[in-house]
């Protein structure tokens, strides 16, 4: 399930907010998918992730907008085990998940710290598509998983900050892009 990102309008590139700034920390409200407001806010997500080194996700809150609606894309990343190409949902929720597994996170909006996320390993999601409305269901695991929950709870109002078992599995970051970059989703 690759999203077709022809079916967009041309994106604008958004500024990315940095915590702790309030949108961050709310829970965004569900969107009507056919809006198109919210089809362009898909489309801006879109064109935000493709211009931020190392980015692999981006969700509506990021730049500064309470919405459910995110997009991932892990083809390229090294860690990618399954990768359905671009990722654009809206209204997304888990509906099934397994096998914990800790690993390593990083955000746009927090870029100065990584920290260890216990997240599921294999994973449905089932969310909208921004245009059509029509549901879809993304089947995945590993490093694609773990990007999805990641944009999944930038809606609900949570960063992996919210998730790290504490200050010892905080880490500063090590590797810095020309942008600040997303490594971990």
């Amino acid at each position: 399930m690759s999203f077709d990102e022809t079916t967009l309008p041309p994106g604008r590139v958004r500024e990315v907010v940095r915590a702790p700034a309030h949108v961050l920390a709310a829970a965004g409200p569900e969107v009507d998918p056919t809006d198109p407001e919210v089809v362009q806010l898909c489309a801006d997500l879109v064109a935000t992730m493709r211009v931020s080194p190392g980015c692999v996700g981006l969700a509506a809150p990021q730049v500064g907008v309470s919405a459910q609606a995110f997009c991932v894309d892990v083809t390229d990343h090294p860690k990618t085990r399954t990768a359905h190409g671009l990722v654009v949902l809206v209204n997304a929720r888990v509906v099934e998940s397994s096998r914990n597994e800790r690993a390593r996170e990083g955000c746009m909006s927090v870029p100065d710290l990584t920290g260890d996320v216990k997240r599921a390993t294999r994973l449905t999601v089932r969310g909208q598509l921004p245009g059509s409305g029509e549901e879809t269901d993304v089947v995945t695991d590993a490093f694609e998983a773990r990007a999805l929950q990641h944009e999944i709870d930038h809606c609900a109002g949570l960063l992996f900050l919210d998730r790290v078992a504490g200050a010892h599995a905080l880490h500063a970051r090590q590797v810095y892009l020309d942008a600040p970059a997303d490594p971990g989703a």
